[in-house]
């Protein structure tokens, strides 16, 4: 028996964190000890020098003395992280008189990892960790079991505690277009209706007392005879609110949309992980301009994020957005409350839209007097159960109802933008122009 089929079986017994003979010196003894005597009773030299040699080189491997409690630590692991690789250290101690080190390190792949065998030294070992896919998970659970010389005595198996990291939702460069202002506050990164000191021209008009001498039009009050001067527009910031419907999570395979995914929370590909995807990106850009960002939880309206700037903001709606897609569930009705919903701010919302309460919520909004955007995350094109005979007619009619409900909200004056991947970066920023001069025309921003 070699020494990786000493150790695997080691493994297998599970005996606990203590040093302790393994069963090959048990049958190692046991035999050698046995062949020995049976061939000097028997008078049969061919099983003294078989038992012989056995029972010296097991008695000599337990002159090496072992002993100690073998460690194994993790050092550097981050709570959170990028999608892509990553690198974290296992501080290893084996103890005296180790000889190998049976450890379970990740391999370039998500999750735990295989089994290694190394010899068994102090010291630092690198790992490279490697994560493909937003969200909470696994990514190192170091196991591990120390051998003795020739893996007769063996300390462990020991099942070491899982360690994690928060990867968040990666960052795509997108246009933010035009946006509406709401203003609060003396400068800001879009026009308002409002007189100001930008540099836009809003209107020439005559000269009133207070208005100061700077802003005279010479060459207008020269041609008329009277002092006129130049009005600007004032300068303001906006207010973009992320409406993130996670009570569905749909893929483009209908006959998955019963199953969940109990690994990740999230389906790979489906509405929810592009909703999370595309609301980042979102948010990334409008807060770069310096914008104010609130996120919305139609499901859940308790796991909001109120409006705020810079990049802790940014950060903040990302552990966010991990902590909304880990308790996203069906619910009977999405909430949108006004006090999630600040006069003048443009409305995002991100839904498949497989039911009329989003929709119905939508235009409300809109209604309201609020400039909204809908991006559609209904998976294009789905695929029938092969399984089903009627799946086919089943998906026709699902098919036609959300097409429906599209038309009720362009009817409505509401851009519906399909945002299924890749995401339309032209038509998003097109149809973002179009809200903000809709609401400009119909003064809804102020």
């Amino acid at each position: 028996m070699t020494r990786a089929d000493r150790l695997r079986e080691a493994f297998r017994a599970g005996r606990g964190a203590h040093w302790h003979a393994t069963d090959a010196l048990v049958r190692g003894v046991a035999l050698g000890v046995g062949l020995v005597v049976v061939g000097s009773l028997v008078h049969r030299v061919e099983l003294v020098l078989i038992g012989a040699p056995l029972l010296v080189s097991t008695l000599f491997a337990l002159v090496k003395p072992v002993g100690g409690t073998p460690s194994v630590t993790v050092v550097g692991l981050p709570r959170t992280g990028e999608v892509g690789e990553a690198r974290s250290v296992v501080e290893v101690d084996p103890g005296e008189g180790a000889e190998v080190i049976a450890i379970r390190l990740p391999a370039g792949t998500p999750g735990p990892g295989p089994v290694h065998l190394l010899p068994a030294r102090v010291g630092p070992i690198t790992v490279a960790l490697r994560r493909d896919a937003w969200g909470e998970g696994v990514d190192l659970r170091p196991d591990h079991l120390v051998a003795g010389p020739d893996a007769l005595l063996v300390h462990g198996p020991v099942t070491a505690g899982e360690r994690g990291r928060v990867v968040l939702p990666p960052v795509a460069a997108l246009p933010a277009g035009l946006l509406p202002a709401r203003p609060v506050g003396l400068v800001g990164a879009h026009r308002a209706r409002r007189p100001g000191d930008s540099v836009e021209l809003r209107d020439i008009r005559a000269f009133q007392p207070g208005d100061r001498m700077r802003r005279i039009d010479w060459r207008v009050s020269l041609r008329s005879g009277n002092l006129h001067v130049r009005e600007h527009h004032a300068e303001a910031d906006a207010d973009v609110v992320l409406a993130l419907d996670t009570r569905v999570d749909v893929g483009p395979e209908v006959a998955d949309w019963s199953t969940s995914e109990s690994a990740s929370g999230v389906r790979p590909g489906g509405s929810l992980d592009q909703a999370v995807r595309t609301a980042v990106s979102l948010a990334a850009n409008y807060l770069r301009q310096g914008d104010r960002v609130s996120l919305v939880d139609l499901g859940r309206p308790q796991l909001g994020v109120r409006p705020g700037v810079g990049r802790r903001h940014l950060l903040r709606l990302r552990n966010q957005l991990v902590v909304c897609a880990r308790s996203a569930g069906w619910s009977p009705r999405p909430v949108l409350t006004h006090h999630q919903l600040p006069h003048g701010a443009l409305l995002i919302v991100l839904s498949p839209f497989l039911d009329q309460h989003t929709a119905d919520l939508t235009v409300h909004a809109a209604r309201s007097g609020h400039p909204v955007l809908a991006l559609d995350l209904l998976p294009s094109p789905l695929v029938p159960d092969p399984g089903t005979p009627w799946s086919r007619p089943a998906l026709r009619i699902l098919e036609l109802e959300h097409d429906t409900r599209l038309t009720a909200l362009r009817r409505q004056g509401i851009p519906v933008v399909a945002a299924s991947p890749p995401l339309g970066h032209r038509e998003l920023a097109v149809q973002a122009r179009r809200v903000v001069r809709s609401g400009r025309r119909t003064g809804a921003f102020r």
